[in-house]
């Protein structure tokens, strides 16, 4: 009940008002376009009336010109012999519609008139004002002739025979033509309107369901804090907002992973400080300030405390910028010579039978300090859990599209548990206490390197029998393949492939 009354109020409060937006924009883009398609379709039957009328009055025209030069006169079966009863027979035959009329002249004076209760030209002076010299000239013209009365679209077509010129006046009353065209319009608008109307509610409908997982993802968020980061957006269909949704599930998903992960942190470090404050907090407490040798004891004591302390939160400093997309600055950079690099510095960690193993020689792009800093903590665990004088082997090869930098010891070793486990904040094993100090945290970084670079940290261990640790780094992210880039160096040993 809770969250269906939670989604009401929000589709109120936003769902409503998006979907009301939509509906205008989609009210305001449909009335644009139907008004841009009446107004084109209006000037297109416009222009269409004005040919069909300048056609009609042409054709009317040549119907005149036709009588006179090929008809037949009624009364006597004869061509016609006078100009005034060619006009009088043509006018006595026309058909005229209701926003056109005609008017005869013989010899520019008016004599015939339409008996059809029609359009009548005489009745609008205007008209034969504007029209009096093609009459008196006995003009043949299409013209248009506006009034206060109406506008016009004007035929004048004179006959001579003999000597005497008979004249046809036939007009188009256009603003009566127009009204039809009008008419037209209105009906179209309406049905526009009514298109519109029609698609306004099934169209609420719709965005209303369109816009239900976005209320869903709203009511979510709004329910997620810092004591619950479990709740997650559900995931329906198969549109864009549901790739949506699964995107925000995703996101929640790495920041409920991160906030649990700092919680960790924040416990793991509390509790691994906790321990040196208490010793030197105990020491302090109970020193003898009389006695030089208990405090030098003491300051020594309390030294090595803070030194652990400090080692400590480097190492967090560290972890802490895994997480920051500048952690790592890859580079093109000499595999085999990053090798070479790498023993001459890792001989210096302890007195071991340092041997090398393989030289990979290629160039692969990574960060040589953040790879240099992984490998030497490898190295430096394997003095650590490892006997003075025993056998230490570091190398590097090529398999498939990565490179394998590995170290390998004779040391204590670890169970399959215990390989999994040491991969985690300040996780050691009982071998590894008894045998020296350390934060736990140092095979932690080593992984967070080699994730940074895409790639994985494997661990093969036998209890007593030594351990390989090989950083799989991929070679190159935008080009797979090895790039060759020479034999050897000169003295190195031949390549041998990591021992199982």
């Amino acid at each position: 009940m809770g969250e269906n009354e939670g989604m009401r109020r929000f589709l109120r409060r936003g769902g409503s008002t998006i979907r009301a937006r939509f509906m205008v924009a989609l009210v305001l883009v449909a009335g644009i376009a139907l008004t841009i398609s009446g107004a084109i379709v209006g000037i297109l039957q416009n222009r269409h009336l004005w040919d069909i009328t300048k056609d009609q009055l042409e054709r009317v025209q040549g119907e005149l010109r036709a009588l006179a030069t090929k008809g037949v006169d009624p009364e006597t079966g004869k061509p016609f012999t006078s100009a005034p009863n060619v006009l009088k027979t043509f006018m006595s035959r026309s058909v005229i519609s209701h926003d056109s009329g005609e008017a005869g002249f013989i010899d520019g004076v008016h004599q015939f008139i339409t008996p059809l209760d029609v359009i009548k030209p005489e009745d609008d002076p205007e008209l034969l004002a504007a029209v009096q010299d093609n009459l008196a000239g006995g003009d043949n013209v299409i013209k248009f002739v506006r009034t206060s009365r109406t506008s016009y679209r004007v035929l004048v077509a004179s006959v001579i025979i003999g000597n005497h010129r008979a004249t046809l006046l036939r007009v188009i009353d256009m603003d009566q033509a127009r009204a039809q065209l009008q008419q037209s319009m209105v009906l179209y608008a309406g049905a526009a309107a009514l298109t519109v109307a029609l698609l306004i509610a099934p169209t609420w409908l719709v965005v209303g369901r369109l816009l239900r997982p976005v209320g869903e993802l709203r009511l979510t968020t709004d329910q997620i804090d810092e004591h619950d980061l479990t709740t997650r957006v559900p995931v329906r269909g198969h549109d864009d907002l549901t790739a949506l949704a699964k995107a925000v599930n995703r996101m929640l998903d790495r920041v409920q992973g991160a906030v649990e992960g700092q919680r960790r942190l924040l416990d793991d470090v509390g509790h691994e400080l906790r321990t040196p404050i208490t010793v030197v907090r105990g020491h302090l407490e109970l020193i003898d300030h009389d006695d030089p040798a208990d405090v030098i004891q003491t300051r020594e004591l309390v030294i090595d405390e803070v030194d652990r302390m400090g080692a400590l939160v480097n190492d967090l400093l560290t972890l802490a910028k895994a997480s920051q997309s500048d952690f790592v600055t890859p580079v093109t950079c000499d595999v085999a010579e990053l090798t070479d690099q790498v023993l001459e510095k890792s001989k210096a960690l302890g007195n071991r039978d340092w041997q090398l193993e393989h030289v990979a020689m290629v160039r692969a792009v990574l960060d040589p300090v953040r790879i240099t800093q992984a490998w030497l903590q490898l190295a430096a665990n394997a003095v650590k859990y490892s006997d003075e004088g025993t056998r230490i082997g570091i190398g590097s090869r090529v398999e498939d599209t990565s490179v394998l930098l590995w170290v390998r010891d004779q040391g204590i070793g670890m169970t399959p548990e215990e390989t999994k486990a040491v991969r985690q904040r300040f996780v050691r094993t009982t071998a590894a206490v008894q045998r020296a100090s350390g934060s736990g945290l140092g095979l932690n970084i080593v992984d967070s390197i080699v994730e940074a670079h895409g790639g994985h940290l494997d661990i093969e261990s036998v209890p007593k029998g030594g351990s390989v640790f090989t950083l799989r780094i991929p070679m190159n992210p935008a080009s797979p393949h090895a790039t060759p880039i020479g034999p050897l160096p000169e003295g190195a040993p031949e390549p041998r492939g990591p021992q199982q």
